[in-house]
C-alpha cells in the first residue's frame, strides 16, 4: 500500500467531523505546527544522556498528540489535557530551578551549546504553536487545559535549555585571517581547560573545612538532597557516603529500602573511589574482553558494577565517594548524578 493517497491534491483534508478543509485553516495549521515542535524535541532526545530527562521529553509528545487529536475532534473528552500534565511541567521546572541560578529570558542571547539552542528553538516553536491555539480558539473554541499546557511547556523548554548550558560544552570561538586581511570568528567545539590549578583547589578546600575529604556535616547535607528528590522520584534507596579511603561517612536508608540495599551502596560509594570512575562506566570496562574484565572478582567482593555509584570531586582532587542502590542501575545512576550537580551548592 502506498503512502501517498492524492485526497490532498487540491489543498484540502479532512477532520473528524469536517470534510474538505483547507490546508490553510487555522486547525490545519495548529496540527503542523506542533507536529513541528514534537519532531523537534525528538531530535533534542537524540542529544540527551539522561533517561529521566529523555522520558519526560517523550511524555511531553505524547501529551502534544493528544493535543492535535482535540483539534482534529473537539468533543471527545478522551483528548483533553488535564490539570495534572501542566503541574509535571511545573514541578520539573521547579526541580530544575532549584539545581542553579536561572537567568531572566532578556539577558540571554541562544547558542553556548547545541543542545541549548535545540531547546531554544523549541521553545519558539513552541510559543508560535500556543498563538495558533489561540487563533484556533476564538474562531473554534478550544481545550483550556491544552491552552494552558502549552503556555507552561515554553517555560519549561527555556529553563531546560538555561540548566543545559550549565553542563554541556560551550561553543568557543577561533579567531581565522580572511581574505581581505581581517579577522573573521569560526565556532569550534570548546577545549576544556582547568579553571585554576590543583594547589589553588587544594586551598580553597583548606579554607572550606574540607582538606581533601568531604566532612560528616557535608555528606549530612548532600544526603539530605538526595533523599528529597529520590522521594520526588517516588524511589526508596538506600544513601552512601565514603571517603577518599573508601571507608563510610554516612549512610541513610530510607523507609522502604530493599535490606540488600545497604550493602550494595556501600560497597558503590567504595567502587567510585577505588577505580577513580562512576561504576556506569566501570560496568562497560569490565565486560568481557573489557579493560577490567574481572575486576568484581576482587578486594574481597567489595567491588560493584551496577550503576549508582560515582567518585565526589572538587577539581581533580576525589573528596569521597557517593553510592546508591534502590531501583535500577540507570535509576541509582541518575539520582547519584543529581548528587553531583547539588555538590557544590552541600559543601
Amino acid at each position: 500500500m502506498s503512502i501517498y493517497t492524492a485526497n490532498g491534491d487540491k489543498g484540502t483534508t479532512n477532520l473528524v467531523h469536517t470534510k474538505n478543509v483547507s490546508k490553510s485553516d487555522d486547525r490545519i495549521q495548529l496540527v503542523g505546527t506542533i507536529d513541528e515542535l514534537s519532531s523537534h524535541l525528538g531530535l533534542i532526545k537524540t542529544m540527551m544522556s539522561e533517561a529521566d530527562d529523555i522520558r519526560f521529553i517523550g511524555n511531553i509528545q505524547r501529551t502534544l498528540n493528544a493535543v492535535c487529536s482535540g483539534v482534529a475532534d473537539p468533543f471527545n473528552r478522551e483528548f483533553r489535557t488535564e490539570d495534572d500534565r501542566t503541574g509535571q511541567l511545573e514541578e520539573e521546572i521547579s526541580r530544575l530551578e532549584g539545581l542553579f541560578h536561572c537567568p531572566k529570558e532578556e539577558n540571554i542571547l541562544p547558542g553556548s551549546s547545541r543542545l541549548s539552542a535545540e531547546l531554544d528553538i523549541a521553545r519558539a516553536v513552541a510559543r508560535r504553536a500556543e498563538r495558533d491555539l489561540a487563533a484556533v480558539s476564538v474562531k473554534f473554541g478550544a481545550d483550556n487545559g491544552a491552552k494552558k499546557y502549552m503556555n507552561r511547556l515554553s517555560d519549561y523548554l527555556y529553563v531546560m535549555a538555561r540548566y543545559m548550558e550549565t553542563t554541556e560544552q560551550p561553543v568557543q570561538k577561533k579567531e581565522e585571517i580572511t581574505p581581505f586581511g581581517g579577522k573573521e570568528a569560526e565556532p569550534v567545539a570548546a577545549v576544556q581547560t582547568p579553571m585554576t590549578d590543583e594547589a589553588v583547589i587544594q586551598e580553597v578546600l583548606k579554607r572550606m573545612g574540607i582538606q581533601g575529604r568531604i566532612t560528616l556535616d557535608g555528606a549530612k547535607r548532600l544526603i539530605d538532597k538526595i533523599e528529597q528528590e529520590a522521594k520526588r522520584r517516588g524511589k526508596n534507596a538506600v544513601i552512601a557516603v565514603c571517603g577518599p579511603d573508601g571507608n563510610p561517612i554516612a549512610v541513610h536508608v530510607m523507609d522502604g529500602a530493599f535490606l540488600v540495599s545497604f550493602d550494595v551502596a556501600t560497597k558503590k560509594a567504595y567502587t567510585a573511589v577505588a577505580v577513580r570512575m562512576s561504576t556506569k562506566e566501570l560496568a562497560v570496562l569490565a565486560q568481557p574482553g573489557g579493560t577490567f574484565f574481572g575486576v568484581d572478582k576482587m578486594d574481597n567482593g567489595k567491588i560493584v558494577i551496577f550503576g549508582g555509584g560515582v567518585p565526589l570531586k572538587v577539581g581533580d582532587t576525589i573528596i569521597g565517594g557517593l553510592g546508591i542502590s534502590g531501583g535500577t542501575g540507570e535509576e541509582d545512576h541518575s539520582l547519584a548524578e543529581y548528587g553531583l550537580s547539588i555538590l557544590n551548592e552541600v559543601l
